[in-house]
């Protein structure tokens, strides 16, 4: 019987590996997106000796770079092998504004635009089964869209990172409830994993503020392992296949306000969005 294949970005992060170390050990072939693909090599070997699956394959991609994001994509098309599962994990909160190649804010690019781009790219791929899961967080509760200097600058004004991310996160829940609504005929289902506050190399800690934030919520901080948890169950656990559309804390689905499930400025946001990635699709 041919193994069903798992795309995961950030494959190789914190969570990212307790992600892959699930999927792997349920038998699926998995494809690595990392940035480094030598720093991934470690974690794949890890992986593998720890589960006795070898069917996992490392492939490069930048998210801050949306032709790379296309040409990992156009990579998969060309397979043509069909894709069960796809996990956009990856994500950055940049400490200062930094511009991508394509004019974005570059936490914009990896946490939001490269994943709607690789998502939408990878959707001919998919049918009745598939799922994707996008990785948000619960600061998407504090985002907000500054529409058009949200994809350029992450938020107007001064640069400030938490906010910023904030906003990508947001824009990712967004995304999430709009394609479930789309891909539902197709048997695709698509939904959001909020893994709390979680100890990776997102967190480091900067200005004096930062200590501050740092000793407040230390306390509440989970392993990665214990983040990935929601993800995981998005992607493995049979009932989790009922559902679309849905934002899910600690391995359940959490009820959205209206002010979420129809944003005002959901559909700007595809609309924009889409006039961005055109040239890629």
């Amino acid at each position: 019987m041919r193994q069903k294949l798992a795309v995961i970005t950030g494959a190789d992060g914190g969570m990212g590996v307790e992600i892959t170390r699930a999927v792997a050990t349920a038998g699926y072939k998995v494809i690595m997106a990392c940035r480094d693909p030598e720093i991934a090599e470690e974690k794949r070997q890890l992986i593998m000796r720890e589960t006795g699956n070898t069917a996992l394959e490392i492939l490069p991609v930048n998210l801050a770079s949306l032709f790379s994001t296309a040409a990992f994509a156009n990579e998969l098309l060309q397979r043509g092998e069909a894709v069960t599962l796809l996990m956009n994990n990856a994500g950055t909160m940049e400490t200062k504004r930094r511009i991508t190649e394509d004019g974005l804010e570059r936490t914009v690019s990896v946490n939001y635009v490269a994943p709607y781009l690789l998502t939408r790219k990878l959707l001919p791929l998919m049918g009745e089964g598939s799922r994707i899961v996008n990785m948000v967080s619960c600061t998407y509760a504090i985002g907000k869209l500054d529409l058009p200097d949200f994809f350029l600058r992450g938020k107007k004004g001064a640069f400030w990172r938490i906010p910023i991310y904030s906003n990508t996160k947001l824009a990712l829940t967004l995304f999430t409830i709009a394609l479930s609504e789309k891909v539902k005929e197709k048997g695709i289902v698509v939904n959001a994993a909020d893994p709390g506050i979680v100890s990776t190399k997102i967190i480091t800690m900067h200005m004096w503020f930062d200590l501050l934030t740092d000793i407040f919520f230390r306390p509440f901080i989970r392993t990665p392992r214990q983040g990935a948890a929601t993800a995981i169950s998005l992607l493995l656990d049979e009932a989790a296949g009922e559902r679309t559309g849905t934002l899910n804390v600690s391995c359940h689905p959490k009820l959205l306000s209206e002010k979420f499930l129809h944003h005002e400025q959901m559909k700007e946001l595809w609309d924009q969005t889409e006039e961005i990635v055109a040239k890629w699709l």
